[in-house]
């Protein structure tokens, strides 16, 4: 009987201390660069995924092809801004200055785009879909949306609903 219930506890350790480690490798907290001075900083091919960039400043900066999904955004500046083919899938994107951005080929499904300004942007091929937009930035944005996005060939016009 001892050894029935020492042979269960010792098999027991042995699947906790194998099984707990590859729970707590597995996590890893997101980056963090609220608040921060990034102008002109090389953010390109980079994975971001739920990176933290709030009331940062990124003017200039260079996201091209950078997986921002799900990426916290909000309140930034981000005027002249390289985001091309970048995803910013379910990122938060709200009161972001985007003037003079390229946001060509990106794809924002799901973002949460609103009080975003978009003055001088390039849209050419980027995908909207499902974005939470409010009227006036649709209106604006149908006004010069052309193109198809390369990776989800969705066409920017109907991604917005023109």
């Amino acid at each position: 009987m001892f050894l029935r219930q020492g042979l269960a506890l010792l098999v027991g350790i042995m699947i906790w201390c194998v099984a707990y480690p590859a729970l707590a490798v597995d996590w890893t907290h997101p980056l963090s660069f609220s608040n921060a001075q990034l102008s002109r900083r090389d953010f390109s091919g980079q994975n971001l995924q739920a990176a933290e960039f709030s009331n940062a400043n990124m003017e200039f900066a260079n996201f091209t092809n950078a997986d921002l999904r799900g990426a916290v955004l909000s309140a930034s500046v981000m005027t002249q801004v390289n985001l091309h083919a970048a995803d910013l899938t379910n990122a938060m994107v709200d009161q972001v200055n985007l003037t003079k951005a390229d946001l060509s080929d990106a794809v924002l499904k799901e973002a949460l785009l609103l009080r975003a300004i978009f003055n001088d942007v390039n849209i050419d091929g980027a995908d909207f879909t499902d974005a939470i937009l409010d009227k006036a930035q649709i209106k604006e944005l149908c006004a010069k949306a052309s193109g198809v996005n390369s990776k989800t060939g969705v066409q920017t016009s109907d991604s917005l609903g023109c």
